[in-house]
């Protein structure tokens, strides 16, 4: 029996966001939260699995902060949602930063044709200063299923080297491992990328990604997108997923999430996953109106791999997914607080009505 059911390794940043749809420079106040993918996905998935009846599924995440109030901050609010932070690597810290820092994420709302804007502040944080031998991946990693992303392999001289390592160490010990691709053209160019995930790929079970990370990270493209994704097909990405398990028989599960953007505050959002068993599609929904979709893809990714841990039919799988993320648009900041039984009465088509 692993220690874990399911552990991350990533960058873990707080972020500041102006209420409302207020633009940074106008702020006279910013509302705190969490950015961190993947430890996103150890919070939804330790609340997706809170049930009285059940044990509760035992996430844990793995980073390297430095011991200042913003790494408190984290540790101490990722605990409250019963994610183990004792493999997380605390640094201590020079009283400037010039040894290491945590990062910072500033993020502004967008509204209508203004596209919401999401800078980071995360040069010289101490996960980009990882080394090789910092963390041992094989001891750590005593768990049933790991998750990283294209994030973090991006962020550090030595990180896609620390998440080779830690996917080989996950598959040694017997967990299945999942990989969120979320290219990042500010962290690296495309071709990076891509030669990054020739040497990640054999090591992934489960590939997730949005309608764009296929082409940049992966260079599979699906066929008639248009430049700004605003009508998508989800067939069109069937031959996206087949391609995937082609060229790496090695992958059990693709799964996309589809975004079209009608405005900043308006988005259709559907869902799709292959097996061996199938191509499985979502329904769409149309027109979420959209207080904070930060956090959307993440919920996605978490949502399913909860479904999958459960043992879930496939299409409950992928329709629970999306139902779920789909809510994660309603919800501030990016961890999705919403019940596993809300998400299931708007996957089977529940009302919007006031709950009594």
């Amino acid at each position: 029996m692993a220690k874990y059911d399911f552990m991350s390794f990533g960058e873990a940043m707080v972020r500041f966001t102006p209420p409302r749809h207020d633009r940074l420079g106008q702020a006279e106040e910013l509302q705190l939260g969490i950015a961190a993918s993947e430890l996103n996905c150890c919070v939804n998935i330790s609340n997706l699995s809170r049930k009285m009846l059940k044990p509760q599924l035992k996430t844990a995440y793995v980073t390297k902060l430095v011991d200042t109030w913003d790494g408190d901050y984290i540790i101490k609010h990722a605990q409250m949602h019963a994610v183990d932070m004792s493999n997380v690597v605390v640094e201590p810290y020079d009283k400037i930063g010039r040894n290491g820092r945590n990062g910072k994420c500033f993020i502004e709302v967008g509204i209508g044709p203004r596209p919401g804007y999401q800078t980071y502040d995360r040069g010289h944080s101490a996960v980009s200063s990882i080394q090789p031998g910092d963390i041992d991946w094989e001891k750590v990693l005593d768990t049933r299923w790991f998750h990283s992303t294209g994030i973090v392999t991006a962020v550090g001289e030595h990180t896609a080297t620390e998440v080779l390592a830690a996917l080989r160490a996950a598959k040694k010990n017997g967990a299945t491992t999942s990989f969120d691709l979320n290219y990042r053209h500010t962290l690296w160019s495309m071709e990076a990328a891509q030669a990054a995930m020739a040497e990640l790929m054999p090591y992934i079970d489960v590939i997730i990604g949005n309608e764009e990370d296929f082409e940049t990270m992966l260079g599979i493209k699906a066929d008639n997108t248009d430049e700004n994704y605003s009508k998508i097909d989800p067939m069109c990405y069937k031959r996206v997923a087949e391609k995937v398990m082609e060229d790496y028989p090695n992958v059990q599960i693709v799964g996309s999430s589809l975004r079209e953007v009608t405005s900043a505050c308006l988005n259709n959002w559907q869902c799709v996953m292959m097996t061996r068993n199938g191509y499985f599609v979502s329904r769409k929904y149309m027109n979420i109106e959209i207080y904070d979709r930060i956090g959307g893809g993440d919920s996605f990714a978490s949502g399913l791999i909860w479904c999958l841990m459960e043992g879930k039919p496939e299409q409950e799988c992928i329709d629970f997914a999306t139902a779920y993320s789909a809510l994660c648009h309603t919800i501030r900041n990016d961890w999705n607080l919403v019940t596993t039984e809300e998400a299931y009465d708007v996957m089977n088509g529940g009302s919007a009505r006031v709950k009594r």
